[in-house]
């Protein structure tokens, strides 16, 4: 399982559910979850064959600012 982390300005529970079925749609991602409550508002997303440019093109197409902070490729992390 791969994990990407982004940070974004992604802040308030309104643009989280705004973004909540475009990333749930997104094709490999099997757990998502924003941290608003951190300075750089985290994305944490997980599964198998994530493309994090793909990622990265849907958040920006929904009017989101997003950049990829790391990926890591160990199963079974949490998020």
């Amino acid at each position: 399982m791969k994990i990407l982390k982004f940070k974004t300005n992604i802040s308030t529970q309104e643009q989280i559910a705004l973004i909540t079925p475009i990333l749930d749609q997104v094709e490999g991602i099997s757990k998502w979850d924003i941290d608003p409550d951190s300075n750089d508002n985290i994305l944490s997303v997980s599964g198998e064959n994530l493309n994090p440019q793909k990622v990265e093109n849907v958040i920006q197409k929904a009017g989101f600012k997003v950049e990829v902070l790391r990926i890591l490729g160990i199963a079974g992390e949490s998020l």
